[in-house]
């Protein structure tokens, strides 16, 4: 039995292609990724020298990618005027109630009635009283007015009218001034309860105040952590786009080489077994081949066969 053996090969170009892409793929393998300039390195403890030349080799093509990617490497917008404006507006705007709170927190207390009081609280006590005063002296003035008519001027009974007259009319002055003092004093009060309602009013409107405030500078925080956050992640895309440049132009070689020899036929050997020939196949083909000889020195003739 004989043995046939077919060796197919894709054209010498696209063989370099692939020894190329493997060279370089191995190569890669021994070089060190950094996502750093030169100035970023130090060589650290049990590092060996060719290992720190290595990264620093790697740190320098790293600046050089860096400086040439620039005009790629991605961008942040800074906040516009309005952002700016409504920062500035929540910033000055807090703690802006505190006076209003001040002057309230200075109504309470013990003695805050005294504050409430009127100003004009002595003239009309004065006056009142003095109006008293005018009546009871007329009054006592018409007793003894009586008594003169009546012959008893300086005597007992006139005495003693004066006194009754007298002793009553203390007891209502004392009672007038004391209503006017309660009347002052019950009229401070109120207003000072009135003020520690109000007080508890702002106690209890402040949180809400605050918490408006927490809540305004929390947006503006976050707005403000979302932009740093934005420009760290640009500058990690651009340190990342500088250190994996290479690796990512020998994806792209690979995914070339790979199209092109994806058009072409593969490299392989094919083995085809074939079988010895019978006696009678060699037979008939000694005998084909002799008659092919012969026919080719006398030339063929044409026999025709009559039958009688």
């Amino acid at each position: 039995m004989a043995t046939e053996t077919t060796i197919s090969r894709p054209a010498p170009f696209v063989e370099d292609l692939g020894k190329d892409l493997a060279e370089q793929a191995v190569a890669f393998t021994g070089v060190p990724v950094v996502s750093g300039g030169i100035g970023s390195l130090s060589q650290m403890a049990g590092e060996t020298a060719e290992g720190y030349k290595a990264r620093q080799d790697a740190a320098r093509a790293f600046d050089v990618r860096k400086q040439n990617l620039a005009g790629l490497a991605p961008q942040v917008a800074g906040q516009d005027q309005l952002q700016k404006d409504a920062q500035a507006l929540a910033q000055s705007g807090v703690g802006s109630y505190q006076p209003f709170l001040n002057q309230a927190q200075a109504s309470t207390g013990a003695n805050a009635y005294q504050q409430f009081m009127s100003p004009y609280q002595s003239q009309v006590m004065d006056a009142s009283l003095a109006e008293f005063d005018r009546n009871a002296a007329m009054q006592q003035q018409r007793i003894s007015d009586q008594a003169v008519a009546s012959g008893a001027f300086g005597g007992g009974r006139e005495g003693v009218a004066q006194a009754e007259y007298m002793k009553g009319s203390d007891m209502n002055r004392a009672q007038l001034q004391a209503g006017l003092l309660q009347s002052g004093f019950q009229n401070a009060q109120a207003a000072a309860q009135q003020n520690f309602s109000n007080q508890q009013g702002l106690a209890q409107l402040v949180p809400g105040l605050q918490g408006t405030d927490i809540s305004r500078l929390g947006q503006l925080g976050a707005l403000n952590q979302a932009q740093t956050q934005a420009g760290y992640d640009a500058t990690r895309e651009a340190n990342r786009a500088a250190a994996f440049q290479p690796q990512e132009q020998l994806q792209n070689y690979g995914n070339l080489v790979t199209g092109i020899m994806g058009g072409m036929q593969g490299t392989g050997t094919a083995t085809t077994n074939i079988p010895n020939p019978t006696p009678l196949q060699t037979a008939l083909g000694a005998g084909t081949t002799l008659a092919g000889i012969y026919g080719g020195l006398t030339g063929k003739s044409n026999m025709t066969f009559n039958a009688g």
